[in-house]
């Protein structure tokens, strides 16, 4: 074989190995494009399982402001979303819940009522306190009945309005005032705590024992008067996911706005305690 042959060979052997690679290469290039479009294929599936329709919140009139207020803020945050509410005395929508009116979470102003509907098996979870509350008194502008404490109440030249006892607000009041060993003889009892504070507002009754959150709401339409006893009737508000939801990552979603630190200065701002 001459030299002149063997080079000839070698170099064809060079140019068949570098194929070789390059075709390896592009194996391997394609390889990794298929696989990088997979797991950017799946990264876009779980990007775009987003929330979507309506969450039905069944919540302590208490809380009307601070809910409203978060529920735009999940609608923003989850385009294709809507926050219902249904704001009331505890008790009477723990009785609907248990009668079987559809809704998705239930936040409530005390786990008494709440464990109306966990003992009904109406609850998933266990229900978790998310903010407390804490009783202040109502009065007209100017507080001209002079009212400085509780026993003041007591006065019978006052109108004044409570929540009813089996409400949360109302509870709590005849709370503080047997551990005060006063007696008060409302004007009338009244099925929520906006109810009771509108009395006021309207020029009804003279006071009302309502929470701090209801007064601070209400702005100049009432003065709030602190008392001393307030500090023994305290209110724990739990919220859960019912059983009966229909969107169960949404009102799991909105559960977890309001447990969130977002959703705690929201509460807190409006007068809630923290839990």
């Amino acid at each position: 074989m001459t030299r002149t042959t063997r080079r000839n060979r070698r170099t064809l052997l060079a140019v068949g190995g570098a194929a070789a690679l390059l075709a390896l290469s592009a194996c391997s290039s394609s390889d990794s494009d298929s696989s990088s479009t997979g797991s950017g294929s799946a990264a876009s599936a779980s990007s775009s399982d987003k929330l979507s329709g309506t969450v039905t919140v069944f919540a302590a009139a208490s809380l009307q402001e601070s809910f409203t207020t978060l529920g735009k803020e999940f609608e923003k945050a989850h385009p294709g979303t809507k926050v219902t509410f249904s704001f009331g005395g505890s008790d009477s929508l723990a009785a609907s819940i248990t009668g079987g009116a559809p809704a998705d979470v239930f936040a409530s102003a005390s786990p008494k009522t709440m464990k109306i509907v966990t003992d009904a098996g109406d609850a998933t979870g266990t229900p978790a306190t998310f903010v407390r509350n804490q009783l202040e008194i109502a009065t007209l502008p100017g507080n001209p009945g002079k009212v400085t404490s509780l026993k003041d109440l007591t006065n019978k030249a006052l109108k004044v309005v409570l929540c009813d006892k089996e409400v949360p607000c109302g509870a709590a009041a005849q709370k503080a005032l047997d551990a005060s060993r006063l007696t008060l003889t409302p004007v009338s009892y009244e099925q929520d705590v906006k109810a009771a504070l509108t009395k006021v507002e309207l020029k009804e009754a003279d006071a009302a024992v309502v929470y701090k959150t209801d007064v601070h709401a209400a702005g100049d339409k009432v003065e709030g008067v602190e008392f001393p006893e307030s500090a023994d009737a305290i209110n724990d508000y739990p919220i859960t996911l019912l059983k009966a939801t229909r969107n169960t990552e949404a009102a799991k979603a909105f559960i977890a706005l309001v447990r969130s630190a977002e959703g705690q200065k929201v509460l807190t701002e409006a007068g809630f305690l923290k839990p």
